[in-house]
């Protein structure tokens, strides 16, 4: 039986380090933080932000409506109300398919050897 190497994501992302990850403004952050419900960042004692790794996938959502599709912020919001709303949504698919996958390709690797 083969060992896993599975992608360890970080538990917390600092506000420069999202901002960077977008190639963004930490003020576009700041700005989406208050304008969408979905983003949720923790505070430190100081008062920094700290997004989990949930926050960053919904600015990877919002970045896509608003950037790539051409959304108003208002129908960036609405969108994903109606995304949330739904049992299980695209992403949620996609995760379940692409974890499918990877099972499928090590199962044959170990049939093949």
């Amino acid at each position: 039986m083969t060992l896993r190497k599975e992608k360890v994501g970080r538990l917390y992302y600092r506000m420069g380090e999202v901002a960077e990850i977008f190639g963004v403004k930490p003020s576009l952050i700041r700005f989406y933080e208050t304008e969408f419900d979905i983003i949720k960042p923790h505070r430190n004692k100081k008062g920094n932000r700290l997004f989990t790794q949930q926050d960053v996938d919904n600015f990877h959502k919002i970045f896509y409506l608003v950037k790539e599709k051409g959304f108003t912020i208002e129908g960036a919001k609405s969108r994903l109300k109606e995304q949330h709303s739904e049992p299980a949504g695209d992403s949620a698919v996609l995760d379940t398919l692409r974890h499918m996958k990877r099972f499928l390709l090590e199962l044959r690797n170990e049939l093949g050897e």
